[in-house]
């Protein structure tokens, strides 16, 4: 699993005009499930989400994590993330996941960092999202299970 993180002032996703996620600041997270994860892979994915410290301290370095600055967790799927841009001028979406078992991966996640997180948002699987934020920095990572 993949997930491409943002450190946010806030974050939103709405789905044909209406809000279905949103937090203030911390972290939105873009999910890609690739063939072959398993929920293994999710809860390492959510430990890292959880404990990847990417905000400031008093001295103005990255020392804390997600909890330590009380922030929120929107994880919003994207398939596109598994894509093989290698070759060519189109992208191959061959490594991702089949629908049916990306749905179930991330829906796993959703549901363990719910039970470990109160601050949690999220998008809608396969739906047509808009997603806005505020950037903070901008601190972007690519983390990866």
């Amino acid at each position: 699993m993949k997930a491409l993180i943002q450190r946010v002032k806030s974050a939103s996703v709405t789905i044909e005009g209406n809000s279905v996620g949103a937090i203030d600041h911390g972290l939105l997270a873009l999910v890609g499930v690739e063939k072959g994860d398993r929920e293994a892979d999710a809860d390492k994915l959510l430990h890292k989400l959880l404990h990847y410290r990417v905000f400031s301290d008093e001295a103005g370095k990255m020392n804390h994590n997600l909890q330590q600055a009380e922030g929120g967790l929107l994880l919003v799927s994207q398939f596109t993330l598994a894509a093989d841009t290698r070759k060519g001028l189109r992208p191959s979406f061959s490594s991702a996941a089949p629908p049916d078992e990306g749905e179930r991966l991330f829906n796993y996640l959703v549901s363990q960092a719910r039970a470990a997180w109160p601050h949690i948002a999220e998008g809608q699987f396969g739906a047509d999202m808009q997603v806005a934020l505020v950037n903070d920095g901008p601190v972007t990572f690519l983390l990866e299970s």
